[in-house]
């Protein structure tokens, strides 16, 4: 059952709930909501503060157990020291959805004092990821030894129409990054280019939108022979997806989203190491923030046109896989010399950005985990952002910041240019170790012409291999964030 969402007028002290999850700062004190709470519980959360049992830091939380009526339980979920803001309200309340699941209860109330709209959107985007999972692939318990999943949370707020907005923008948010992280969380064999087609078309289908789906020979006739020579070595069909939303005037130049789509990278006869691999399921993540960021845009009804387009294949070895030392041609006339089989993304997204000229762009982003040497340069924390524009590079950082999708601007500089030149063709797809990220991402800028452009790297952050806290290991729902924020923006300048 889908997570639902709710907003609580009334009176903390006044509601029947399983779970009752308070927000709270560092070093908190005895509110008056949390006074009447308190008086239900005997005085205990007044002792838990006396004590300094729970000080409120970031992550802390403490359970304590209620009677039969009111609040059953009251989680204390500490938010820490820094500024209210929606990222800080995002996290704890993941935090406190995250102990929901692990108490088993199905609904649980969320409150956080003199919390706006921003705060509001920023709690329902932080519990569902707290709520997500995907179990569709695990053989369940028996009933007995099941513990119940979130299925509700209410928010208390005040009442107001800035409030009902933000519940809806949030839900909309989240529901944007839970398909973003179910197609990122689904193994390669069942996250295939066709599932983006399938996707593609359920998105278009509930939002007006207009979808445009290509496969190997409507790409050849094309000529995009940097796409395809990736998908040489697989007999799955590649595909390029196209969703319009047409929210703004019809004469308005789009906003155009692009991401990178491998549902799975061997690396090719450039082959990976075996071990880690099975990670190598996630190289689908730019794909899937756009389609994760599409759906958000279609739920929001945002006055302002947008294009997503994905490119989806598997990057495989076989007898008519593209060696190194190849060349092929892109769609814009530009040869390239292949010499490693795993720089690949860049080869698809090369044709991805040819092809997003046609939609005349006011600007173009792409998301891709295009580099490892991003995650040596900035972990798992920061997106990789490049452009050669510092105007549009700093409104795309804006946006990740806003959305708790923090990047960081990377340079572009001509210097860099003379490690990707060739000695037979017009380029090649990798200037080797030094520079790997800004190599790549000048590479890209060579396929666009006339529209200003932003690559982000989120190879360190679409996924994580380790449990971030506020979230478990695996998808974390980037670049949907960033992708949705900044189109908010632009749609309301």
């Amino acid at each position: 059952m889908p997570l639902t969402f709710s907003l609580a007028y009334s009176a903390p002290a006044a509601i029947d709930t399983p779970l009752l999850a308070v927000i709270l700062p560092a070093d908190p004190v005895l509110n008056e909501a949390l006074a009447d709470i308190d008086r239900q519980l005997g005085g205990a959360i007044a002792r838990t503060f006396a004590r300094r049992d729970f000080r409120g830091g970031r992550d802390e939380t403490l359970l304590l157990v209620g009677g039969e009526t009111g609040a059953q339980r009251v989680l204390l979920v500490g938010r820490g020291a820094s500024p209210l803001s929606r990222t800080v309200a995002r996290r704890a309340a993941a935090i406190a959805a995250r102990q929901a699941g692990k108490l088993g209860v199905s609904s649980m109330h969320l409150l956080l004092a003199d919390a706006g709209p921003e705060h509001i959107e920023g709690l329902v985007i932080g519990a569902a990821a707290g709520a997500w999972s995907y179990p569709d692939l695990q053989t369940q318990p028996p009933e007995k030894d099941r513990r119940a999943r979130l299925e509700q949370v209410a928010v208390f707020a005040s009442e107001g129409g800035e409030v009902r907005g933000a519940l809806d923008a949030g839900v909309a948010i989240a529901e944007g990054q839970a398909l973003a992280k179910r197609l990122g969380q689904m193994p390669g064999n069942y996250c295939t280019p066709e599932t983006f087609v399938e996707v593609g078309h359920d998105i278009a289908a509930r939002h007006g939108m207009q979808i445009t789906v290509l496969g190997r020979e409507d790409m050849a006739k094309l000529d995009m022979g940097s796409f395809l020579c990736v998908a040489q070595g697989t007999s799955q069909e590649p595909r390029l997806v196209a969703l319009e939303h047409r929210g703004g005037p019809a004469d308005q130049q789009p906003i155009v989203l692009v991401g990178k789509g491998l549902c799975f990278d061997t690396g090719g006869i450039s082959i990976k190491p075996a071990p880690e691999m099975e990670w190598m399921k996630f190289d689908m993540s730019g794909a899937g923030g756009v389609m994760g960021a599409m759906e958000a845009i279609g739920r929001l009804k945002l006055p302002i046109n947008v294009v997503g387009i994905i490119g989806s294949t598997t990057n495989m070895p076989s007898g008519e896989a593209v060696k190194p030392g190849d060349v092929v041609r892109a769609s814009n006339g530009k040869t390239i010399e292949i010499i490693n089989t795993d720089a690949e993304g860049r080869l698809v997204l090369a044709d991805l950005l040819v092809f997003a000229k046609r939609f005349n762009p006011a600007i173009a982003i792409d998301a891709a985990t295009l580099t490892g040497a991003i995650v040596i340069g900035l972990g798992g924390h920061a997106v990789g952002v490049f452009s050669t524009d510092q105007t549009v590079a700093h409104e795309v950082l804006a946006a990740g910041a806003a959305a708790g999708e923090p990047g960081w601007s990377m340079p572009m500089w001509d210097e860099y240019k003379e490690q990707i030149k060739s000695d037979v063709a017009d380029i090649k797809n990798t200037g080797g170790r030094a520079a790997g990220s800004i190599t790549a991402a000048l590479f890209l800028q060579e396929f666009v012409d006339g529209f200003p452009f932003v690559h982000l790297d989120v190879a360190g952050t679409a996924y994580s291999q380790s449990d971030l806290g506020w979230i478990p290991k695996g998808p974390t729902g980037t670049p949907v964030g960033t992708f949705v924020e900044f189109v908010r923006a632009r749609a309301r300048a």
